[in-house]
């Protein structure tokens, strides 16, 4: 009887998570399917046919600010909830922390929209997945569930965002249980997170028809002692151009909120100042937007040797002084972009080394080695996989305990080097180091 009772519990929760799981993905996908081809639309067939646009970035900066000042903060059980935290607020909100307000989809989505549209330089799946958890958030409330039960309505909310962004479902899966924590996946939401993460992925490809950019790896050497040493020197290389990346990018982050005051419309102001400069020093809008036409010739023909740091400088400026999107795609361009570069030193395929860089520098600013060489998998169908899996891990243990979200708990350090306290989060563990 009491088998009996096990198996019918077990079943009904089952049942519960895939129910659940599939709602979140249906309506993730649908949104996520317009925030894609609407961020096309504003970015391919609008922006890029008017480079004027880019002058009225601060004044787009000036909305975003009014927005995120205005309707961005949200008290909820006494704790104050900032939008403009971004993915870190849904990262305290796995933790138990504090909540995702609704609201947060619709904001940062017509946020990442007035970015792109005036030339900031940033991705969009970093909206997909607040929107994740903005519609967690809803669904949630709408069934009442109890709290242990909300920390996996946002992990599937993120992978059914970041699943549907990609194109990616298994990577999508993991994702939504590696974002939060360093050296922990929670299990518990495996179920639920696959779910949402291919129903997400079937409505935005299957049912809404949306097309996601292929990047081919044309060649890839044969394995080798020599090969290996190769890439796990590059694999360091592009570890450290995440903490580069993502030292800057926070750095100016604080210094533009010290100087303001926290005023995020001066802020965003004089960030689309100083982008609308740097462009016209540059005399190219190749480093606005997200620069897919650029991430792509990077997979085939030279690009500009030093392209990954002029949009490790645009991006980080775009992002740090308050516009909004995501860090991934930016992350892929600088990576991919330094692998073309390297390949000229290294004797490497070019699309190879272009690869690795996407994957290496992803992996080493989103701490998530499992759900990037998954990523690796499904993005160029399983080529190079001995490669990948050993490049994964180098920029993992050499990009240290930095990130792109500060919010990320360090529930076990990267290797016993490291003498960090378990529970620690990124920040905490970056203000410790400057005392």
């Amino acid at each position: 009887m009491d088998i009996t009772l096990k198996y019918k519990n077990l079943f009904l929760i089952l049942g519960k998570w895939i129910i659940f799981g599939s709602i979140i993905g249906i309506v993730v996908g649908s949104t996520t399917n317009f925030l894609l081809e609407t961020n096309d639309y504003l970015g391919d067939d609008i922006r890029a046919k008017r480079d004027w646009l880019i002058f009225l970035l601060p004044f787009g900066g000036l909305i975003l600010g009014y927005i995120y000042m205005k309707y961005g903060k949200v008290f909820l059980n006494n704790t104050l909830n900032d939008t403009a935290e971004l993915n870190n607020l849904v990262i305290d909100a796995v933790h138990g922390k504090k909540e995702v307000p609704r609201r947060m989809g619709p904001i940062v989505y017509f946020g990442t929209f007035l970015t792109v549209l005036f030339g900031g330089s940033t991705g969009r799946e970093g909206a997909a997945v607040q929107m994740g958890g903005s519609v967690a958030a809803a669904v949630n409330k709408f069934f009442k569930v109890n709290r242990f039960d909300t920390k996996i309505f946002i992990m599937c909310g993120i992978s059914a965002g970041f699943g549907a962004a990609f194109g990616a479902p298994i990577t999508g899966a993991v994702f939504g249980m590696e974002m939060a924590a360093l050296g922990k996946l929670k299990f518990e939401a495996l179920v639920p997170c696959l779910v949402a993460s291919f129903v997400g992925h079937f409505i935005t490809t299957a049912a809404w028809g949306h097309e996601h950019a292929e990047f081919i790896i044309q060649s890839v050497p044969e394995l080798s002692v020599i090969t290996f040493l190769k890439v796990i020197l590059a694999s360091v290389i592009f570890s450290l151009l995440s903490v580069l990346y993502c030292q800057l990018r926070h750095g100016i982050q604080k210094l533009s909120e010290k100087l303001f005051k926290k005023n995020h419309m001066k802020r965003a102001f004089v960030g689309g100042m100083i982008i609308v400069a740097l462009t016209l020093i540059v005399g190219s809008q190749d480093y606005n937007g997200r620069g897919l036409d650029m991430l792509e010739q990077s997979f085939k023909e030279d690009v500009p040797p030093f392209a990954f740091l002029a949009k490790l400088v645009f991006t980080s400026i775009t992002l740090g002084t308050g516009f909004v999107g995501g860090e991934a795609i930016p992350l892929f361009f600088m990576g991919a972009t330094l692998g073309n570069t390297l390949h000229t030193f290294m004797d490497l395929p070019m699309s190879f080394l272009a690869a690795l860089g996407l994957i290496a520098a992803f992996c080493g600013g989103a701490n998530t080695p499992i759900a990037a060489f998954l990523l690796a998998m499904e993005m160029f169908d399983g080529k190079g996989l001995e490669y990948f899996f050993v490049a994964c891990i180098v920029s993992y243990l050499f990009s240290g305990h930095h990130g792109l979200w500060p919010s990320q708990k360090i529930y076990e350090p990267k290797s016993r080097l490291y003498n960090i306290p378990r529970g620690e989060t990124i920040e905490n563990v970056e203000k410790k180091k400057k005392l």
